[in-house]
């Protein structure tokens, strides 16, 4: 829910202000956010270099999943871009069975279910709006989805030797000084009065659906992150309820498949 909100958001500000300035008011607030989280929470122990390494994966995944996924919405339809961004969760799965858990044949299937849909979901052609360029905007949420797979899969690691607030730390730094510090010092940070309460929600919504995942990934990591890939169906009837979004009907059919297959693959893991 969190995700899913923070997402519908953050198609809104991209078009106003920007792609890279929203990702850098998002990890300026969220980085604020989680401070006041690791504040009242334990210390960490001693880090090793694996920490560190898998620290930085984290940082770089998810920052870099955020840019792609922003300059995504800004070009093309929610309903598009966010169902093949969540396409990260059965990422993480699969390298979370990599890593050694389990993958039954069930779950093999419906992964592939899932990828025909990002296919269905991709080819189609919009007629409607073709200035949105959502061909582009697909192939922009594919390597946002492989990012943030890779990202929610360090994360979900860490989560399980460091505390939650620490564990979900290093988009944020890193999101800060690699994008907000620099736009700030040559001066093409932009921000818009309309943008303003857009950007802190989602970057609060950012640290909090990654607090959750934190949580849940110390009991299964392939079981939060299938769950969590589910803030598509949030944005995706958020975009239809207010901002009219319509989809032809291959794409339909395409989102229908990736969010009915990432449905039946929570429902084969958690069973």
């Amino acid at each position: 829910m969190a995700w899913g909100a923070g997402t519908f958001c953050s198609a809104r500000s991209s078009r106003i202000i920007g792609a890279w300035s929203v990702v850098a008011w998002v990890m300026l607030v969220g980085l604020v956010a989680n401070l006041a989280v690791i504040a009242v929470g334990p210390a960490p122990g001693p880090l090793g270099a694996a920490d560190i390494t898998w620290m930085l994966a984290s940082g770089l995944g998810n920052a870099a999943g955020l840019l792609l996924e922003y300059t995504a919405l800004r070009r093309g339809k929610v309903g598009i871009v966010t169902p093949v961004a969540s396409t990260e969760g059965a990422i993480a799965a699969v390298l979370a069975v990599a890593a050694g858990e389990a993958l039954g044949l069930a779950t093999a299937a419906l992964l592939a279910l899932v990828t025909l849909g990002i296919v269905l979901a991709g080819v189609a052609r919009d007629e409607s709006t073709p200035d949105q360029r959502n061909g582009a905007a697909f192939w922009l949420a594919a390597l946002a989805a492989l990012s943030f797979g890779i990202g929610i899969f360090a994360t979900g690691h860490l989560s399980a030797s460091l505390p939650v607030g620490w564990a979900v730390l290093p988009p944020r730094l890193v999101g800060v000084v690699a994008v907000t510090i620099p736009l700030a010092m040559t001066r093409r940070l932009r921000l818009a009065r309309s943008a303003l309460p857009l950007v802190v929600f989602t970057g609060l919504a950012e640290v909090l659906g990654f607090v959750c995942y934190a949580v849940g990934a110390r009991h299964s990591l392939a079981v939060a992150a299938v769950l969590g890939s589910q803030f598509a169906v949030v944005a995706s009837v958020a975009a239809y309820l207010f901002l009219r979004e319509r989809l032809t009907r291959l794409q339909l059919a395409g989102v229908v498949v990736i969010v009915v297959g990432v449905a039946a693959l929570t429902w084969v893991t958690v069973g």
